[in-house]
């Protein structure tokens, strides 16, 4: 093989590697800027879902007490949901989800159940809960879970160990399966997810 030959096939090699390198970076890249979309969808999606709920909760719990936060809960907080969903990008959606339901409605599909198991895991190991876990799960389509902790006293009213047996009733009669209960400051409540399909 002559030098020059020798020259040629090693430019050529050199080609090929900076080609897929290249390729590689921008694979790279696009993942990257997809999962910044996604944090951000679901960042401004969480905050705009809690603030809607918690700002009713807040007005219907200093009006009426737990009694008509019950009401609250029952009768429009999944039809705020809706509207927030109404108000949110194509191909994105919100919702709560938890292992302990009292509305069935926030029942978590599997792979959700999934997630929840995990944070829950990491809780009991004493290790801090990420800001916000991201999931792909399907071809252009993510999940991203924004755990939710117990921090405000108010949520133990109607979550933690009921002392109000009128409530206790009124909760029982209304969620015959709730499992909502026996909750601590600090516990893990559960998640709100953004599903984005890009």
């Amino acid at each position: 093989m002559t030098i020059f030959k020798f020259m040629e096939k090693t430019m050529k090699l050199i080609s090929s590697l900076t080609l897929i390198t290249l390729s590689t970076f921008t694979l790279f890249a696009s993942d990257s800027a997809t999962l910044k979309d996604v944090t951000q969808k679901g960042e401004s999606s969480t905050k705009l879902l809690l603030q809607t709920l918690g700002k009713n909760m807040k007005m219907h719990m200093k009006h009426g007490g737990a009694i008509e936060a019950l009401d609250f809960c029952t009768q429009e907080a999944q039809n705020l949901t809706g509207d927030v969903n109404k108000k949110l990008p194509e191909g994105v959606s919100v919702r709560r989800i938890t292992l302990k339901t009292r509305n069935p409605m926030n029942m978590p599909t599997d792979d959700e159940a999934k997630v929840l198991e995990e944070l829950q895991k990491e809780q009991k190991s004493d290790k801090s809960l990420p800001k916000h876990i991201i999931k792909q799960v399907g071809k252009g389509t993510y999940k991203f879970y924004k755990p939710l902790v117990i921090t405000n006293p108010v949520c133990l009213k109607c979550h933690g160990d009921i002392q109000d047996n009128k409530l206790k009733t009124e909760i029982s009669n209304r969620y015959p399966e709730d499992k909502a209960i026996h909750y601590k400051m600090g516990d893990l409540r559960g998640a709100i997810v953004t599903t984005v399909k890009k």
